[in-house]
């Protein structure tokens, strides 16, 4: 079946080509530049994957208070813990705000925060970094489960499609999963070492036009259960 895209995953994906020009370029060209610029700490990438989070939660809280009403709980559940989980995301992205605002960190973060911010995913915790275990390692084995093997069972199971659906699950298009395997191979192939910036673009761009537009869009509309 031919996945169509619409008007805001073309420019969507149009975006992340322009990005990935412009990372590639300056990854190979100038690489002070691309580290002290393109992705410099609370810079345009950093924020814009920020907003990019922000925006998934908020469009969750938006169908949890426009759509609650005509849902069952285990619907509401989901949508719920997904407007969390992403704008928890949003806040470790910036430090919670934390060098918007002037605001310094507890001795306790200063001790045991690799780079002293108030975040969870750059904690030191027997001299290893939660970031490197959980937020890179797990969080990788999740993106190959959700993008590659849930779409399939989606398709091919009805049990999995059945409980995707009840928990407000979306499902990502083909497009989706192949935007973000080539995004993956771009960012590889970059070798500055603040390249993951430009991957959490990636992730935060890719990951709102999932939830604005997944396989089972139905499931987000008034009339489904």
């Amino acid at each position: 079946m031919k996945a169509k895209l619409s008007k805001l995953e073309i420019f969507g994906f149009s975006f992340l080509l322009i990005v990935f020009v412009l990372g590639l370029y300056f990854g190979f060209t100038d690489e002070n530049y691309f580290n002290s610029v393109f992705t410099v700490e609370d810079g345009l990438v950093e924020y814009l994957t920020a907003l990019m989070l922000i925006g998934i939660s908020v469009l969750c809280l938006y169908r949890l208070f426009t759509l609650a009403k005509n849902k069952k709980a285990f619907w509401i559940i989901g949508t719920a813990l997904f407007a969390i989980l992403f704008i928890f995301g949003a806040g470790e992205e910036i430090s919670w705000g934390q060098r918007i605002f002037g605001v310094e960190s507890s001795e306790f973060f200063k001790e045991n925060n690799a780079q002293g911010e108030t975040n969870l995913h750059n904690m030191v915790v027997g001299g290893k970094k939660v970031n490197k275990l959980i937020f890179s390692q797990l969080l990788t084995l999740i993106l190959v489960i959700y993008l590659i093997i849930c779409p399939v069972l989606y398709r091919k199971a009805n049990w999995f499609k059945d409980l995707a659906n009840r928990f407000a699950v979306p499902i990502p298009k083909w497009p989706h999963t192949i935007a973000f395997l080539i995004s993956t191979a771009a960012v590889l192939s970059i070798p500055s070492d603040r390249k993951w910036e430009v991957y959490e673009l990636a992730f935060g761009v890719i990951f709102l036009l999932i939830f604005i537009n997944p396989l089972n869009l139905g499931v987000f509309t008034k009339n489904s259960k």
